[in-house]
């Protein structure tokens, strides 16, 4: 019984997984950002949890804010605050697949918001951003659609 369980419990987490990559948005458990507030990055300069309070479903994934504030100004415009890549990790996109992310990797440069998959990624991400970018923007219509 407790291997039946166990097995249960890794084909649930997988398909979790698979479904989050499948998405435009890495939203795992349906949640952007894992329910942290894409406006915070900007405004804040900080990771904020959003609250159940103010949420918003854009891109068939749920957007959580901190404020009223801040969710109001994502609904004007949510192209301006959403993560580049849909929220994958930008490295990852820039190799031509999608990569999970940690919510700590983040970085805002030119008005823009990326991730990528931990900080030892990040730290290569970051040793060259702008051609990494470049080629991540050219990639992105091709691996947006992948699973």
């Amino acid at each position: 019984m407790k291997r039946f369980l166990i097995i249960a419990v890794l084909a649930f987490v997988t398909a979790v997984q698979a479904y989050a990559q499948q998405s435009e948005i890495f939203a795992p458990g349906g949640k952007a950002i894992k329910g942290y507030d894409p406006v915070a990055f900007f405004t804040e300069s900080k990771p904020v949890k959003g609250s159940d309070k103010f949420q918003y479903k854009w891109k068939d994934a749920t957007w959580f804010f901190s404020s009223n504030e801040n969710l109001e100004a994502f609904k004007a415009d949510p192209e301006k605050y959403a993560p580049q890549y849909g929220g994958y990790c930008a490295y990852g996109t820039s190799q031509g697949h999608k990569a999970p992310t940690q919510t700590d990797t983040w970085t805002v440069l030119n008005d823009k918001l990326y991730f990528n998959y931990n900080d030892k990624v990040k730290e290569l991400w970051t040793k060259d951003q702008a051609n990494l970018i470049k080629t991540a923007d050219e990639k992105w219509p091709e691996v947006k659609g992948q699973k």
